[in-house]
């Protein structure tokens, strides 16, 4: 089917939710290796607010870890979640995951992103979403 659309598997890279990830788990990384031999890149979205799971993240052929807005609104403060996004950011490094923090809305946010180690950021401080092409 990837053919079909005349993109090539490196350009494509599939968000999946941490509770797609947890239904019938065999059937699952059989799949998503199958998209892996494609050059897919696959993305978990909103990392740490559903199943996380350490056994996960290395059972399954991920590339990108999206780390969730509740983690990325809590950066800019001095309470102790907000060295959380840090340890998510390390974590990823260290399975060798990119990471995309989401929802950034202020330059506030992006300093301490940036300084963890987050590689890439999504929100509305860059630009809003768009309706139309």
């Amino acid at each position: 089917m990837l053919a079909n659309t005349g993109l090539t598997g490196p350009c494509l890279t599939l968000e999946l939710t941490e509770s797609l990830l947890v239904d019938d788990v065999e059937t699952t990384v059989t799949r998503l290796k199958e998209l892996k031999a494609l050059g897919v890149r696959l993305a978990i979205d909103d990392f740490g607010t559903g199943y996380s799971s350490l056994a996960y993240l290395r059972r399954f052929p991920i590339d990108i870890l999206k780390i969730d807005k509740l983690f990325v609104d809590a950066v800019a403060t001095e309470t102790p979640e907000s060295s959380l996004t840090g340890a998510i950011v390390h974590l990823a490094r260290t399975l060798r995951l990119s990471t995309v923090a989401e929802g950034i809305e202020s330059l506030e946010q992006c300093g301490p992103l940036r300084d963890s180690g987050c590689q890439l950021g999504q929100g509305y401080y860059f630009a809003r979403p768009r309706t139309t092409w």
